[in-house]
């Protein structure tokens, strides 16, 4: 015994004075499960006791004894009987079938995938117990893995009805909504309502989950998965698990419809639809019985004897004895006999006699004479020719493509395997040419959806992830196509560009480049609306911007965008803001002791404006001469700024 099971205050306790609990075998959310005895009918019984600290929950409470009223009201050897309910102090229990075994979570997790036989014999017995229920009004809203028992003795139920609730009363908060996330129909999760077809979807989940070992939808969070539900198809389990039936991909893809009028009515309905499929498939619920069934005798179990047959009785009445016969009624005995066993030679003889012409005839004209066309599929034709003549057939070699067989293999004949022809009849051994070409015009202009089609269509399988670009072109547009030989490298050495329409082979893999769009032109924009545009369609924009400046963009404001040279951004590059630091300055030229003319030349050489006294306007050049500038020599200005020379006549 555990040091939990030791410390487990109920083990040993006597619950109401009928209940002796053994051992605890199950803790959940709501309560804990133990086994006990009950002391008036001597049996086993299981015992489900409310957790303490919800006991002074009206709710959890009411939810308790509904449990016990709604499962006590099902009668079916499906559904894991309830035998009582009461409170002993502050401490509420049910009282139900002890069913020694394991779940179907259990099995899951020990084999991961069921065989086809094992699930139809499951999803029988669920089906009946929960068609018990609809019948009775009664929705489980819990239906999941974990709830459904597989006993030692091979019977199958389905227990824990503690959610169910009245198809009446089918409506439930947000807060009420305590199905299981991985099980939960999409109307529970988009308007909280419940009812028999709810409990149908999550029988399709867990169908889906016994044929693949796995469920359709997984995530981090619940959410993810409740989302999922809301808006996704389950997928065919056939995709995971190639063996599985159509039929049983059918019936799980009903199950599990999103809009419940589209789903079967109640589990009688689905159940009906698993008979047919059941003798469609010619598979029949199978319990392999793992125990004894029901009570053995002391006296039986230390024999190791279930049954005993009686022996047979003597025969009773008179015997009849044989008259004693004379001599000649002896030998007239005799005689018969002897004529008796020379009638039934001469009867072999002519029956030999006719057997042998008979196969004479049937294998010298008749159907024995016709030999039977040999499995020579997946041989070479060498191999294939030589194994026809053996049967003294005359092979005829043709060729055709195929995806499927290997160049130079045999793919069929001719007449087909198994057909018996005469001797000497020709077949016609087909041989593999490999993949047929596959011819393709021009991509340009064409969205993913339509390239994907048309590649699809010649047997060219298109790689799932595309390449994205921007560029001018609307988002979704095929901007390149790129396709791979099959067997060949990795390292696209042997790509074949497709865009403007190539030739290929059926199995061959196309990657498709995609149009994203146009980079958003983000020029004279702010640093930090320029940053977020461009970050929301993808592209990393560096933290440290570059600046420059710029006679026309404002200062702050983004001049472009650098990113990688030399071919179409895609998302995810790193690009680099350029902002502008507004227009650029120019050194003031030293002109001090040039002339007027000569100064002002070279001022306005350097894209200055000037400046002097109007004085100096009237007097001759060559007797001025300047003295100072201001802005000074070696000061940085704008083009266009005004200089203010000052001059002296020098004359």
């Amino acid at each position: 015994m555990s040091t939990s099971q030791q410390t487990d205050p109920l083990i040993g306790r006597l619950v109401d004075g009928r209940y002796r609990v053994r051992a605890r075998i199950a803790r959940g959310g709501m309560a804990t499960v133990y086994v006990a005895t009950d002391l008036r009918l001597e049996r086993r019984v299981a015992l489900k006791v409310m957790h303490g600290h919800l006991s002074d929950d009206t709710v959890f409470q009411s939810r308790f004894i509904q449990e016990a009223r709604a499962a006590a009201r099902l009668a079916d050897p499906n559904v894991v009987n309830v035998f009582d309910q009461g409170q002993d102090g502050d401490m509420a229990y049910l009282v139900m079938e002890y069913l020694p075994g394991i779940t179907l979570r259990e099995l899951l997790r020990e084999q991961r995938r069921l065989t086809v036989p094992q699930a139809i014999s499951i999803l029988d017995a669920v089906l009946s117990g929960l068609a018990a229920a609809h019948k009775a009004g009664i929705v489980h809203r819990d239906v999941k893995p974990e709830n459904v028992l597989l006993a030692e003795d091979g019977r199958i139920k389905i227990g824990d009805f503690g959610l169910a609730r009245a198809t009446t009363a089918n409506t439930a908060s947000g807060a009420q909504l305590l199905g299981t996330i991985a099980y939960l129909a999409p109307e529970l999760v988009t308007r909280g309502t419940a009812d028999a077809r709810s409990d149908i979807y999550a029988i399709g989940i867990m169908l889906y989950e016994m044929l693949t070992g796995e469920q359709p939808y997984k995530g981090e969070q619940p959410m993810q998965i409740a989302f999922q539900h809301a808006t996704d198809s389950v997928p065919r389990p056939s995709v995971k698990n190639p063996g599985v039936p159509e039929p049983l991909d059918e019936l799980v893809l009903w199950a599990t419809e999103r809009s419940p009028d589209d789903r079967p009515l109640d589990a009688r309905e689905m159940l009906q639809r698993l008979r047919e499929i059941e003798r469609e498939l010619g598979v029949a619920p199978v319990v392999a019985r793992t125990g004894p069934i029901g009570i053995v005798r002391d006296d039986v179990a230390s024999t190791g004897e279930l049954t005993a047959v009686l022996p047979g009785a003597a025969p009773t009445g008179p015997t009849t004895a044989m008259d004693a016969v004379d001599n000649a009624g002896r030998l007239r005995q005799a005689t018969r006999r002897r004529r008796t066993r020379g009638a039934w030679l001469l009867i072999l003889v002519l029956l030999l006699a006719a057997l042998a012409g008979g196969l004479g005839w049937y294998f010298g004209s008749g159907p024995g004479s016709l030999v039977a066309v040999a499995d020579v599929s997946g041989l070479t034709y060498e191999e294939a020719s030589a194994r026809l003549q053996q049967d003294s057939l005359v092979p005829v070699q043709q060729g055709e493509s195929s995806l499927e067989v290997a160049a130079g293999l045999v793919i069929r004949t001719d007449p087909p395997q198994g057909s018996r022809v005469d001797r000497e009849a020709s077949v016609n051994v087909f041989v593999s040419l490999g993949p047929a070409e596959a011819t393709f015009t021009s991509f340009a202009g064409m969205s993913e959806t339509d390239a994907r089609t048309v590649l699809g269509e010649q047997s060219v399988d298109t790689v799932d992830d595309n390449a994205e670009f921007f560029t001018e072109d609307a988002p979704g547009t095929v901007v390149n196509v790129s396709i791979r030989p099959a067997g060949a490298p990795e390292d696209g050495s042997q790509d074949v560009a497709c865009f403007e329409g190539c030739v290929v082979h059926q199995g061959d893999t196309a990657r498709l480049s995609v149009s994203v769009g146009p980079v958003p032109d983000v020029v004279n924009r702010s640093e930090g609306g320029a940053r977020s545009e461009l970050e929301g369609v993808g592209l990393v924009v560096a933290e440290e911007s570059v600046t420059e400046a710029s006679d026309t963009i404002e200062k702050d404001r983004v001049i472009r965008v650098n990113g990688p040279e030399g071919r179409a951004w895609q998302p995810g590059d790193a690009v680099t803001l350029v902002l502008s630091s507004g227009p650029p300055l120019f050194e003031v030229p030293d002109v001090v002791g040039d002339s007027r003319d000569e100064a002002i030349a070279e001022l306005e050489g350097a894209g200055f404006q000037v400046d002097y006294a109007a004085f100096f306007g009237v007097v001759p050049n060559d007797i001025t001469e300047v003295t100072a500038s201001d802005p000074a020599a070696g000061e940085f200005r704008v083009r266009g700024t005004r200089v203010y020379i000052q001059l002296t006549v020098t004359g």
